[in-house]
């Protein structure tokens, strides 16, 4: 178990590196105007997605493991709220999917200062989540 445990902290460790890389590079493309540049970013974005999803499909499938095949948080409320904010990590996952389809598309309409206050969503997920783990307060 401790293995698992181990693997499952790694990938998710590294999901999130990429959920906070990201969104940066998407302040970049929304203030970029160089041709060059943009090329670049979006290569490096589309990249990082590619990497990213692998990550959290490995994360989640242990996390699947440790709670279904160990019984970790089974029926315990810290747990329940932990895989509520689980869901909106994947949503946000989701949602940077489609937004690098809409740079890739030239489409983008949002500002860079959006993508500002958007890069600042895993930071609070991260806490919340860490927190439910470690605290357990219900």
């Amino acid at each position: 178990m401790l293995w698992i445990k181990t693997f499952h902290i790694v990938m998710v460790t590294a999901w999130f590196a990429g959920l906070f890389y990201l969104p940066r590079l998407y302040v970049n493309l929304a203030q970029e105007t160089d041709t060059a540049a943009l090329a670049r970013l979006k290569g490096m974005a589309v990249r990082l997605y590619r990497f990213m999803t692998p990550l959290a499909i490995l994360a989640l499938g242990l996390g699947l493991w440790l709670m279904l095949g160990y019984g970790i948080g089974l029926g315990q409320g810290w747990m329940h709220i932990k895989l509520a904010g689980v869901v909106l990590l994947v949503a946000y996952h989701l949602v940077c999917g489609r937004m690098l389809r809409t740079f890739l598309a030239d489409a983008n309409q949002r500002s860079h200062q959006f993508y500002r206050w958007f890069n600042e969503i895993p930071v609070l997920l991260l806490v919340g989540i860490v927190a439910l783990v470690v605290v357990r307060p219900i």
